[in-house]
């Protein structure tokens, strides 16, 4: 009964929105599971055939997306020193290091900071902090965002379905891609530059 009662909350009509809130919600505490939701939700979707597989790709993009887009509206609005906690030595560095990335490379270190939790919300309040410019950030987060859903419900749809502990797995794995993809269109955006 209790598998039941978990495919039944997984395969009903709240899923996306309860996917959607923990998503959002990863932006800010990274103890939050967005990752494993979309994962869990792509492997329930191919093997179930609810929620749609798009649906939980366009509902994850969306709220990752927004995630992001607060977490750097918070930036832009706040800055980087009106709390106590953000001048602590281990927050400096963190958001330090964020900001030197951010100069280096933009687009790779957002799409690597969506796939790596803690650096997540450095990135996205350094890059409010350091005005990026809004339509460049929201392009890159989107893109980001999209990338994002898409391969952690593909992951979830192709190795949880076939592996016991398929997020466990998805989540370096996705680690990786999202530095090999975020390298790629920085080196793209350089060339068509120049």
């Amino acid at each position: 009964m209790p598998a039941d009662l978990l495919t039944v909350s997984l395969t009903g009509p709240w899923s996306l929105a309860l996917m959607s809130v923990l998503v959002v919600g990863d932006a800010f505490f990274v103890v939050i599971p967005g990752e494993v939701a979309v994962t869990a939700l792509g492997a329930f979707a191919v093997s179930t055939g609810s929620p749609p597989l798009w649906a939980v790709i366009v509902c994850a993009a969306a709220a990752a997306a927004l995630g992001d887009v607060c977490c750097y509206l918070i930036g832009r609005q706040v800055g980087l020193d009106r709390w106590r906690w953000m001048r602590a030595p281990r927050i400096r560095q963190a958001l330090g290091w964020a900001r030197s990335r951010l100069e280096s490379g933009t687009a790779t270190v957002l799409f690597t900071a969506r796939f790596v939790p803690f650096a997540r919300l450095a990135i996205n309040l350094v890059a409010g902090a350091s005005r990026i410019h809004p339509p460049r950030y929201l392009a890159l987060v989107s893109l980001a965002a999209s990338g994002w859903a898409a391969y952690q419900a593909a992951v979830g749809a192709a190795i949880a379905a076939i592996l016991p502990g398929g997020p466990l797995v998805a989540v370096p794995v996705s680690i990786v891609v999202a530095v090999g993809i975020g390298v790629l269109i920085d080196v793209i955006t350089r060339r068509v530059r120049n």
